[in-house]
């Protein structure tokens, strides 16, 4: 295969993997959204009317089916464009010549591991029994209870601390998964960059903090 055709291969991975991640960090959002609504004082009244309409809606099940063809995806692309980057890098950087957006590019990979291990937990409490492969607890009406299932485990202080940790180490893989998901996609620019990065870190700040807040407040005051 000719060099042309292996460059124009790698760029098409990294223009795909900055797609399919700039909608996961969106989807991130809406999944926030949704998860604040445990701290309302309603009884859990709002946060199952949302959980109810995503699980029922026949729109958002495609969308389900969309969500993790990307998230399958982004995965097996991140874990060949970390191999093919370990490959291309010449041995022994210079300590100089380190940049800080290597650095950050450097742990992307480790950030990647702990969201994929937490995911796992993640869907063996939720989703899984939501499409019965795990048992959880069950309502009145013989549906899960997402709601006291999400109470419950945020009142065990060692899944808060994992919890904690692997947001945090979203925070730190969204700061350069967006800025680099923009940059592949041609918004690198002295005029532009500027903004990217500001964006980025605010955004990565808003959804890793925002996340950690609702388990920190169910589990201090008690819920």
């Amino acid at each position: 295969m000719s060099n042309s055709l292996l460059n124009y291969a790698s760029i098409t991975k990294k223009i795909s993997m900055s797609i399919i991640g700039l909608f996961l960090a969106a989807f991130l959002l809406v999944h926030l959204t949704i998860n604040l609504m445990l701290l309302l004082d309603d009884g859990g009244e709002s946060f199952r009317a949302a959980a109810e309409f995503m699980g029922k809606n026949p729109v958002i099940k495609v969308f389900e089916i969309i969500l993790f063809s990307a998230f399958i995806i982004h995965i097996l692309l991140g874990i060949i464009l970390w191999f093919q980057n370990n490959a291309a890098r010449p041995i022994g950087y210079q300590r100089a010549n380190i940049t800080k957006t290597s650095l950050m590019s450097k742990y992307m990979i480790h950030t990647g591991i702990i969201i994929f291990i937490f995911l796992g937990l993640h869907f063996i409490h939720f989703y899984f029994v939501k499409i019965g492969l795990v048992s959880g607890l069950m309502g009145e009406d013989g549906h899960p209870d997402f709601y006291n299932s999400a109470l419950e485990l945020f009142k065990q202080p060692l899944y808060v601390i994992i919890y904690i940790v692997s947001f945090l180490a979203l925070g730190f893989h969204l700061n350069h998964a967006i800025q680099s998901g923009f940059q592949s996609l041609g918004w690198e620019h002295s005029k532009y960059t500027p903004a990217v990065k500001a964006i980025s870190t605010i955004y990565a700040l808003v959804i890793s903090v925002g996340f950690t807040i609702i388990p920190l407040f169910i589990l201090i005051a008690g819920k």
